[in-house]
C-alpha cells in the first residue's frame, strides 16, 4: 500500500482568499471617497416630479396657527397658484427642521417667493407650539396626518423642500435641512431662473 501525501493548497490561491477582503475594503473605501471628491450635494436628490405639475393640494388647516394676527389657511391648490412658491414639508418633532427654521423664516421675508407649509405626521398642539416658539413663516399651512400627500410628492424624509413655478410645475427639490451655503449655492438660482423666465 502507498502512502499519499496530501499536496499543499497553491500559494498563490492562499495569497489571493487571504488579501480578498482588503481588495473589498479598498474598493468600497474608493467609491466612497469619490463620492466625498466628485463636489456633489447628496441632498440634492434626482426627482422623478422636476419638471412634470405638482402634485394636487388639498389640505386641512393647521386649526390655530396665526401668522399677522391672522389664521393661516389651508394649504390647497389656490394658496399656490400663479405664485413662485416653496413647499416645506416639516414637524414638531423633527429635530434637523428645528435647525433650519430660522432659515425658512429667512425665506418667508423674501416678497419673491411665497413659503407653504406641509405638516407631516404630527400632532395638532405640537405643531402649534413649534410655531409659536420659533415663529410661523408660512402663509398656508396643510396637516399630513397619514404621509399621503407627502407620498404624492415623492418625500424620502423631512425636512424636504420643493420650489414650484407660478404655473404649477416643480423647479427644484433639497432634502434635509436648508444651510447657508445651500440657499446662496442652489436654492436663490433657481429662483433666480425662474423669475428670469417669467420676465422674458
Amino acid at each position: 500500500m502507498t502512502d499519499a501525501t496530501p499536496t499543499p493548497p497553491n500559494k498563490s490561491r492562499r495569497l489571493f482568499i487571504a488579501f480578498l477582503p482588503l481588495a473589498i475594503f479598498g474598493a468600497l473605501v474608493a467609491v466612497f471617497l469619490f463620492q466625498l471628491m466628485s463636489g456633489r450635494d447628496n441632498s440634492v436628490i434626482p426627482s422623478a416630479l422636476i419638471g412634470k405639475p405638482a402634485p394636487v393640494l388639498a389640505l386641512s388647516p393647521l386649526e390655530g396657527a396665526i401668522r399677522g394676527g391672522q389664521p393661516v389657511p389651508a394649504l390647497d391648490t389656490a394658496a399656490v397658484r400663479g405664485k413662485l412658491t416653496l413647499v416645506n414639508v416639516w414637524a414638531s418633532w423633527c429635530i434637523p427642521c428645528r435647525q433650519e427654521h430660522p432659515i425658512i423664516l429667512g425665506l418667508s421675508q423674501d416678497p419673491r417667493i411665497n413659503v407653504v407649509g406641509i405638516n407631516y405626521k404630527d400632532k395638532n398642539d405640537n405643531a402649534l407650539a413649534f410655531l409659536g416658539e420659533l415663529g410661523n413663516p408660512f402663509r398656508a399651512i396643510g396637516v399630513d396626518p397619514k404621509g399621503t400627500a407627502a407620498i404624492d410628492w415623492g418625500v424620502y424624509g423631512i425636512p424636504e423642500s420643493f420650489l414650484v413655478s407660478p404655473e404649477g410645475v416643480i423647479l427644484y427639490k433639497h432634502v434635509g435641512p436648508f444651510t447657508d451655503d445651500s440657499v446662496k449655492n442652489q436654492l436663490l438660482p433657481k429662483i433666480e431662473e425662474a423669475l428670469n423666465r417669467a420676465r422674458s
